[in-house]
């Protein structure tokens, strides 16, 4: 059978694996810390493995996908410390001489949700992680979201009531985006406490549901998805979910006449069906297409 290998690439850790299908994987998982040393611990993890007919990267961005471009398979303007123009594909393909196929961790995540998840009876969804930053990615009749670049979802402009919430927003380019709004970092600097250590009462989930909620109806109404599944850390604190949906379904008021948000909405606004796995098992899937 044939193995294939994947790098979900994290801003926090990557994750590498090799195997055939969610139940046949064998990873490890590391710090990112420096480009070279975090790329060298993943060639290390492949040449000490049994060949691999294809790797698919699963990478936080933003990236260049073209082909045609001369930073394609590099990490751009990323916040991140270090790791702007960094040539991820290059370096990958060069030491291990295998097809690499190159992708958003958000777009990866959902297509392995495709393949072995929430979303395998669907063909236009989006996947949204909400943790230490937020991205957001997905199918259009069956394919991944691609265009001028890649979706950035985590960046759009949402209503922000300063006397609700004067918090000014985390992000370094934005200020109160989505991402500096309701980011991890963002609940952490404006409430003083991570995320996880907030009891499920606080105040803090009704203005996260608020801005959330904010996002998916733009989405509903732009994309008019299938689906909206929601992963990340965040998102494991599951009294979000019904706040998120009943903020969904107020904000829209009634205007998307679909029984998914009418009636069925709890099967509409869901977790992923690979739970953390799936950024890890999308890079496995962009393994396959890419020796399709």
């Amino acid at each position: 059978m044939t193995i294939f290998g994947g790098i979900e690439a994290g801003g926090t850790k990557f994750v590498c694996a090799i195997g055939t299908t969610p139940d046949d994987v064998r990873e490890t998982r590391f710090p990112t810390t420096t480009p070279d040393e975090t790329i060298q611990r993943a060639l290390e993890f492949f040449r000490a493995q049994p060949r691999v007919a294809a790797i698919g990267i699963a990478s936080f961005g933003p990236i260049d996908l073209h082909r045609a471009s001369p930073t394609f398979g590099c990490i751009t303007t990323t916040p991140k410390p270090g790791w702007r123009n960094t040539d991820l594909v290059g370096a990958i393909q060069r030491a291990l001489g295998v097809p690499v196929k190159f992708d958003t961790d958000v777009n990866a995540a959902a297509l392995g949700e495709h393949r072995w998840g929430a979303a395998r009876d669907l063909d236009t969804f989006i996947y949204l992680t909400i943790g230490t930053g937020i991205g957001g990615g997905g199918l259009v009749s069956g394919k991944l979201m691609h265009g001028l670049i890649h979706p950035e979802m985590g960046h759009i402009r949402l209503p922000h009531d300063h006397a609700r919430d004067p918090f000014p927003g985390s992000c370094p380019f934005h200020g109160d985006c989505l991402e500096g709004l309701a980011s991890g970092p963002a609940l952490e600097k404006r409430w003083g406490a991570r995320a996880e250590t907030l009891p499920a009462d606080h105040p803090a989930w009704e203005l996260q549901a608020h801005y959330l909620a904010l996002a998916l109806v733009n989405y509903i109404c732009t994309l008019s998805p299938q689906r909206i599944i929601l992963g990340g850390g965040v998102m494991e604190q599951l009294q979000l979910f019904p706040l998120i949906r009943r903020a969904v379904q107020n904000l829209l008021n009634g205007y998307v006449q679909s029984p998914a948000i009418i009636a069925k909405i709890d099967a509409y606004i869901v977790s992923p069906g690979l739970g953390k796995r799936a950024g890890v098992l999308g890079a496995l899937a962009l393994a396959r297409q890419s020796a399709a």
